[in-house]
């Protein structure tokens, strides 16, 4: 039986709001040894971050409190902040009629539970997932209007947490939660920024010049913004995309809110530590942009992340979002044969559990030499496959503030309260 969302919806936001609080302080002494680096030591002793700003890292709640209520709703991001997070975040796809709605995916059985609407089965049809890639059978997002994906109930693929609400919570557009941040400004006094991705840019702007959508993401996006008054250098708006000719187009069309490239890879090499990209089919949709690859190009993601990308970045963006292992490499302990070790003994290998961290890369300090600032992605709590290393020993916390002291400008967390409680006990640390 599935519990009802509106019992006792105080003591539910109170109990998920300040649970990291209960984490053990000897977390703080699980930070990576290379902390002793004289340069990172000089910054924290001049009494500030090594942020560029000088300012904490910024915690940015990655599509709403996801680690515990279904995502992108606005029961996630009413949760999030009320824990606190700096930042809400949300993925934008556009629907059949026009409206940007918070989903992650341009396809809908992942999130909601469109299979058990008898209503929209001769919706399923073939197609592909934004990026390129086949999907056999799926319901799409814009073959529906706003009223339509409003009778669907949203769901969590990722945390069990949150998935105890499955099925209670729906879609939320754009606009309400830019509404949702005015009200609780006004409630609290206190401003949360919001961070919105234009997502699958390429994908929807095929389906517009077909005339299956009434207009562009980003014309869309960024007339929302000056509707909103929230076009100008100081408002509490960062845009991100994978795609940067998504950003660069939203530049040309008048956007002065700050922008920001975000940067993937398609796999971790576990053995030595490193990140494997590559131009095969299986590959490329996570080595390169996607608008790269439709114009025939084979450079990779991996360009970015040298002094000469991110110059090319800082002539359309602001910051850069890389993949957390950009920043912190993870690397296996390899067996005589040469295979990665399993080292939490559940009888496998699986990725972050069993992989220790190394010393940072200088992507930080080179985007920092560049003006760019770094949020970097994503941060979970639970056990998985790109989740807590295993040198965390099981504790969240221990990750981020590895991450905190190499100076990130900010972090993209499915547990903003947990991120939270980390940059206290940094600060604490570190006399602040």
């Amino acid at each position: 039986m599935k519990p009802n969302p509106f019992h006792s919806p105080t003591k539910m936001l109170m109990a998920l709001s300040f649970a990291a609080c209960a984490l053990p302080a000897a977390a703080d002494e699980g930070v990576a040894g290379w902390r002793s680096d004289p340069e990172l030591d000089n910054a924290r002793d001049r009494g500030g971050y090594a942020t560029l700003d000088g300012r904490g890292p910024l915690v940015i709640a990655h599509r709403g409190a996801s680690g515990y209520f279904p995502e992108e709703t606005i029961e996630a991001y009413r949760l999030a902040i009320a824990m606190g997070a700096d930042v809400i975040e949300p993925d934008l796809v556009v629907s059949k009629d026009g409206v940007l709605v918070a989903r992650h995916d341009v396809t809908l059985a992942t999130s909601t539970d469109v299979a058990t609407h008898p209503e929209f089965a001769s919706r399923r049809r073939a197609g592909e997932n934004g990026d390129g890639e086949p999907v056999a059978a799926d319901w799409f997002v814009s073959d529906f209007t706003l009223a339509e994906l409003k009778t669907l109930g949203a769901t969590s693929p990722n945390h069990p947490a949150a998935q105890v609400y499955n099925g209670l919570f729906h879609i939320v557009t754009f606009q309400e939660i830019l509404d949702l941040v005015q009200l609780k400004a006004k409630e609290t006094g206190r401003v949360v920024s919001v961070y919105p991705e234009t997502k699958n840019p390429s994908y929807h702007l095929a389906l517009w010049r077909a005339g299956k959508i009434p207009a562009r993401l980003e014309n869309t996006l960024v007339a929302m913004l000056n509707t909103n008054g929230l076009n100008h250098r100081d408002a509490p708006i960062f845009v991100q995309s994978f795609e940067p000719t998504s950003l660069q187009y939203m530049r040309g069309i008048g956007s002065r809110v700050e922008q920001v490239q975000l940067i993937d890879a398609y796999d971790v090499d576990f053995r030595n530590g490193g990140l494997i990209y590559g131009t095969d089919a299986a590959h490329r949709v996570y080595s390169q942009p996607t608008d790269w690859k439709l114009a025939g190009s084979n450079e990779l993601f991996d360009t970015m992340l040298t002094p000469t990308g991110l110059a090319r970045i800082r002539t359309y963006a602001d910051g850069i979002g890389p993949w957390k292992p950009m920043v912190v490499p993870v690397k296996c302990r390899l067996d005589g044969a040469g295979n990665c070790t399993d080292l939490d003994g559940n009888g496998t290998f699986d990725g972050y559990p069993d992989a220790v961290q190394q010393r940072p890369t200088s992507l930080v300090a080179d985007a920092h030499r560049m003006g760019l600032f770094v949020h970097e992605y994503t941060f979970r709590s639970e056990k998985g496959s790109y989740n807590v290393p295993f040198d965390a020993q099981g504790d969240p916390v221990r990750e981020y503030l590895t991450h905190y002291a190499v100076g990130v400008d900010g972090v993209f967390s499915d547990a903003a309260d947990t991120a939270l409680y980390a940059r206290s006990r940094f600060e604490r640390r570190h006399g602040r």
